[in-house]
């Protein structure tokens, strides 16, 4: 497995927010977490990318404990977060937004590359790269954070709500993408609030709720389950 968590727990003061949280997640495979407000999605995300620090257990990757390790260190291992609310640099043009996703690398000339697989991907943030990303359209920042953490050439991608804001045209876009991107190598983790979305792009998921996990399984198998579609599907199906 890419990506396995073993027993993690993580506080917020003395508030638990995540219970003996266990999942894996293979080379290759889009794994989504779904869930309320609240559950822990985002948590984790945060605790697999070293802005938090777990209380107990154990998160490796490539078989290596990330547990300890600064979040640069971690980004240059080949993990990026494209964290919710975007987190892009408003004032600063498209270009040299996706210039700092290239933090980590050393050849100008791969940077170079890097971006412009990027425009080939996204073809509007090429046509708008001389652009302040702050007057970009919430579809557009959304591409640009993933372009951005496209440029550091991840093994892992983690998403954290990528649908948020965005009409639904736009989401159906941004998980064309996100599937696009998967098929091309790169793993991904996906937070999403959007569970028809999530499970239609997924290969597995797990379901969280109050920081446990409770159900999990193959995508299509969660998405014709009873509770699930209760739950966030409002049991209403294509």
């Amino acid at each position: 497995m890419l990506l396995t968590i073993e027993q993690v727990n993580v506080y917020y003061d003395n508030l638990r927010a995540l219970q003996d949280v266990s999942f894996v997640v293979g080379k290759g495979e889009i794994v989504s977490l779904i869930g309320a407000n609240g559950a822990g999605k985002s948590t984790i995300l945060k605790t697999i990318s070293g802005i938090l620090t777990p209380r107990s257990g154990k998160i490796l990757f490539a078989g290596r404990n990330l547990v300890g390790i600064p979040q640069h260190r971690i980004v240059r291992m080949g993990i990026s977060l494209v964290p919710e609310g975007r987190g892009i640099f408003a004032n600063m043009t498209v270009l040299e937004n996706l210039e700092m996703g290239a933090y980590t690398r050393a050849s100008r000339q791969e940077v170079a590359k890097s971006i412009g697989k990027v425009y080939t991907l996204f073809p509007r943030l090429q046509e708008r790269s001389s652009q302040p990303a702050g007057t970009l359209s919430g579809g557009e920042q959304q591409m640009l954070a993933i372009g951005r953490a496209m440029v550091a050439r991840p093994d892992l991608v983690l998403l954290d709500e990528p649908s948020m804001g965005l009409s639904p045209l736009l989401v159906r876009e941004i998980f064309r993408l996100i599937r696009e991107i998967n098929e091309e190598g790169t793993t991904i983790l996906l937070v999403e609030q959007n569970a028809f979305m999530a499970l239609s792009v997924a290969h597995r998921a797990y379901v969280l709720e109050a920081g446990s996990i409770t159900l999990s399984g193959n995508a299509s198998e969660l998405r014709n389950d009873s509770k699930v579609r209760a739950a966030y599907l409002g049991d209403v199906m294509e």
